[in-house]
């Protein structure tokens, strides 16, 4: 179905050139401490003429004085974007990071796509800009060309300097850039050869780790503006509730409190109402919410339970669905197949549960607003909040700051629609500040989906027909809504499915539409964390049906895709798959190619004497192409995939009577530092152009530590989540 670019994950809009205004966050890339990192730490907006030099396009400003600013036009959650992409500038510019300072874009249109998700930032970005780099160069060199009246082949750039050939002289950027920004910008600039990086692929310190450990980082929890109000908002207890009736006597009665206004948030195709208590601190704001009574129109509202909605999922995996791949003719296969296998696999909702709350500073002055917020999609934030409250886009500033996680929850804007709402109608700037309660169940939720399977072997044990049904909710639909029914599916729900590497002649791959009133969302590696648990863990039985080694058998059925072929070979080595394991151990196997890249994970398990499992170390190997960092790469991966034992032994959440039942870290608890077992990070040598980090490290784990655990003990698990002390 067709969506709004403005909210899929992987659209990325050409980088243009204009003028703008920038919010500058500066700090040298080596060096972060003492006065350099307080500096850091204040976010302050700098329009063009504070900051000072010649722009050459729009992410490369170079002053008089030889200073290099490079514009960081991507939010920073944890994933490095804040490096990496300015890095990329920087080789191609030949500069040393110790000659450049980074500074945050504010949000304008002369960047291009500013959101972050899909893992697609340095995917999306890398030849855009190379050629921002490249370009640069090439006119600094021209420039001194033209200085010298030289041919330009006699003139070549080294450490921010362009240095002639013949007589070894050489001029500074600095001394260089008036010139150069007055030539043409080449619009195919050359690259350099991969051989000759000195930045790209070198383990390089994070710069915004020390800002972060220190303290001096600034989150948008962190934000305050003069005269703003704190806001806690009384929600629906069910989605879809509005206001019947509100008692705020109470609540006027607390020292503070200064306003009560009924609130609402747009989230997908949802308009979802609340009230918001407005005080002089956070504290009076949620003395005041306690405070308050009210009655909420709910008769009429779907109140889900989760026993009968999985019910509902089970039962439509008995109906057909849209073909979203086939091969040959499963019915034919499977009537043929000397053994056969079906299973049903079930996995939960879940919420993203990132550290920091939902939070957004909002100051609506008439047809002006000023926001704040940790947001992953700045741009089109602006977009949808000018049509939600009718302002010219152009009359919206909005800064980001960094975000304490991600993890798609804040691709969607409802926070920063919600505190500019309040602001509005309350006619000052405002501070609204989630509690954990809210964040944990205000949504938008990871689908829940059921798999069902059904698969053929031959004699030989070779996999001659295989089908896999999906039934899931649409994330589409639920943003987008649509009257046409075979436009409900979400193509996504079948990521990973109908690119699957396995070479199996007779195929089928259906995705069924289920009917949900809950708001869904984007959940880091999307319904991947679901379908890929299903599907590699049903490959997993075939092979143990047909009496094979589970990585040999996945091998086997994989001819063409030689990229995957290699990722197995290389973590059948790494893990040491082929040594013989002590007595009570099991050892698992998973890989997933999805949109975001390739990964795989091997999991060893083993029995404690007092009953049940322990991990004993996990192993995972990534083909991310060209790595920009690698060590940054390795830490991506790594909380990859910590996420995901938290989603396979824990993460769920369910509904009684419309209500979520988990509502904080005490009854949705994330993986403490000291039950994280060993975790080893290989990277798959690679030339190619990189592709996704921050999501390919996910999926693949939860069906390697399923399949160990059947290794183990012959259980096989179909759901998630699962305990390893009572399997």
């Amino acid at each position: 179905m067709k969506t709004s670019e403005s909210i899929n994950r992987r659209a990325f809009l050409q980088l243009t050139g204009s003028t703008g205004a920038m919010l500058a966050l500066g700090f040298s890339l080596t060096d972060c401490k003492g006065k350099e990192a307080q500096a850091a730490s204040q976010l302050t907006n700098l329009s063009e003429d504070v900051i000072t030099g010649r722009e050459l396009n729009p992410f490369i400003i170079i002053n008089s004085d030889g200073k290099i600013i490079l514009m960081a036009h991507k939010p920073e959650m944890g994933q490095g974007t804040w490096q990496s992409m300015p890095l990329i500038i920087a080789e191609e510019l030949e500069v040393t990071l110790d000659q450049v300072q980074i500074r945050m874009a504010k949000v304008e249109k002369k960047y291009g796509d500013m959101s972050v998700g899909g893992s697609y930032s340095v995917r999306g970005s890398w030849m855009d800009l190379r050629k921002a780099g490249a370009a640069a160069r090439e006119m600094l060199t021209q420039a001194a060309a033209n200085t010298w009246k030289v041919p330009v082949s006699e003139c070549y750039a080294k450490e921010a300097k362009i240095y002639h050939k013949s007589s070894n002289k050489s001029l500074p950027y600095g001394e260089l850039v008036e010139e150069a920004s007055k030539l043409t910008v080449p619009k195919e600039p050359k690259l350099k050869d991969p051989k000759d990086f000195k930045l790209v692929g070198q383990k390089i310190a994070r710069p915004d780790i020390p800002l972060k450990v220190n303290g001096t980082a600034q989150f948008g929890i962190d934000v305050k503006i003069p005269g703003m109000l704190y806001v806690s908002v009384l929600r629906s207890p069910v989605f879809h509730g509005t206001v019947k009736n509100i008692d705020d006597t109470e609540t006027k009665k607390i020292a503070g409190v200064k306003q009560v206004i009924q609130a609402e948030r747009k989230l997908n195709n949802h308009k979802l109402y609340g009230v918001a208590v407005l005080a002089d601190s956070y504290w009076a704001a949620l003395q005041g919410k306690k405070a308050l009574k009210v009655e909420w129109n709910i008769k009429d509202v779907d109140k889900v339970n989760t026993d009968q909605q999985y019910t509902q999922l089970r039962e439509l995996t008995k109906t057909e669905g849209v073909t979203a791949r086939k091969e040959g003719d499963f019915a034919a296969g499977f009537a043929k197949a000397s053994k056969k296998v079906e299973a049903i696999y079930e996995l939960p909702f879940a919420a993203h549960a990132p550290m920091e709350p939902q939070n957004c500073v909002a100051w609506v002055q008439g047809n002006k607003i000023d926001i704040w917020a940790p947001t992953q999609i700045p741009d089109s934030a602006k977009k949808e909040l000018a049509e939600y409250l009718k302002i010219p886009e152009e009359n919206i500033s909005l800064n980001i700051t960094f975000l304490g996680g991600g993890f798609g929850r804040r691709l969607f804007a409802d926070a920063i629609m919600e505190a500019a709402y309040i602001s509005k109608q309350a006619n000052a700037p405002v501070k609204v500040l989630w509690t954990r309660e809210d964040d944990m169940t205000g949504g938008p939720f990871r689908p829940g989906t059921v798999s069902s399977f059904k698969g053929g072997l031959d004699a030989s044990g070779k996999v001659i027909a295989l089908q896999h049904k999906v039934v899931a909710p649409s994330i589409m639909d639920n943003m987008f809504g649509s009257k046409d029914p075979k436009q409900r599916q979400d193509d996504g729900a079948m990521e990973g499915i109908k690119e699957s590497s396995y070479e199996i002649p007779n195929s089928s791959y259906q995705n069924i539409f289920a009917e949900t009133t809950l708001p869904i969302g984007w959940w880091r590696a999307v319904y991947s964390t679901t379908t890929a648990f299903a599907h590699e863990c049903f490959i997993d039985e075939l092979a143990h049906t047909a009496k094979k080694d589970p990585l040999d058998f996945r091998v086997g059925m994989i001819q063409k895709n030689l990229r995957m072929k290699s990722l197995y070979t290389f973590l059948r080595d790494k893990s040491g798959w082929d040594k013989p394991l002590p007595k009570g151990w099991g050892k698992g196997v998973a890989a997933w190619e999805f949109f975001a890249g390739r990964a795989g994970h091997v999991v060893f398990v083993s029995k404690k004497p007092t009953g049940g499992l322990q991990i004993e170390k996990v192993v995972v190997a990534i083909d991310c192409g060209t790595a920009v960092n690698p060590d940054n790469v390795k830490s991506q991966v790594e909380g990859a995939t910590v996420m995901a034992l938290m989603a396979a032994l824990r993460d769920s959440i369910t509904f009684k009577d419309g209500v979520p039942q988990q509502t904080n870290f005490d009854n949705y608890r994330m993986m403490r530092m000291s039950e994280i077992p060993s975790i080893e990070v290989h990277l798959v040598p690679s030339v190619e152009k990189p592709d996704g980090v921050g999501e390919p490290g996910l999926p693949p784990l939860a069906p390697a530590l399923a399949n160990a655990v059947f290794a183990a003990t012959g259980k096989r698990i179909r759901k998630l989540p699962f305990d390893l002390d009572t399997v």
